[in-house]
């Protein structure tokens, strides 16, 4: 099987390191296949308001900043640029380990010769309603019992898949696959299992 779908959507936080692990496999998926990835927007912290915040709150209001940015990104360069913005974000934030988000965002932004001034966005609020409406989508496709990343093939979604390393070569393409077929399933919700390995970079 070597499915070439006519839509992938891929919602991520920039905060959130699995999602990133995942978004690096669905990006070589896409070059080998030859599709493009539309970047969706999906804010963590929107999503647990209204909860005790928990150890990751700090993270979660740096993943909005970016979000605000990429919101601002998307508005004035498209689609493209957001995906392209996510990659040099996490390049920064997970592997390199640089948890400065201000820093990480201007640095992402002169790597892609984009105006330094769309770093302000980051503070910038009215952009959450951008972001908000992309998380109701997930959420609407997926339900609210999950998190990041998202995937949906075709207009079929579901939380994951959350794998590190990130698969290459053959075995990305097969994950993929894989999940296609479960697309075509109309009752199927969920596999799992225990995680043993942190985010492998």
């Amino acid at each position: 099987m070597s499915a070439t779908p006519e839509k992938v959507e891929f919602w991520f936080d920039p905060a959130c390191p699995w999602c990133w692990m995942t978004s690096r496999w669905i990006t070589e998926v896409s070059a080998k296949r030859q599709f493009a990835v539309q970047w969706q927007l999906f804010s963590l912290e929107m999503l647990n308001e209204g909860r005790e915040p928990g150890s990751h709150a700090a993270a979660h209001a740096q993943g909005l900043q970016a979000l605000r940015v990429c919101a601002a990104v998307r508005e004035a360069h498209g689609d493209a640029a957001v995906g392209q913005l996510y990659t040099e974000l996490g390049t920064r934030y997970h592997k390199e380990g640089n948890k400065d988000m201000q820093a990480v965002i201007a640095n992402a932004l002169d790597a892609l010769q984009l105006p330094a001034e769309l770093a302000a966005a980051a503070a910038d609020t009215a952009y959450d309603a951008a972001v908000r409406s992309s998380t109701e989508a997930a959420l609407k496709l997926v339900g609210n019992q999950v998190g990041i990343p998202i995937v949906a093939i075709d207009g079929k979604g579901f939380f994951g898949p959350v794998v590190t390393p990130a698969p290459t070569g053959q075995q990305a393409l097969d994950l993929f696959d894989g999940l296609v077929l479960c697309t075509q399933v109309d009752g199927f919700y969920e596999l799992k299992k225990t995680r043993n390995a942190s985010p492998q970079f």
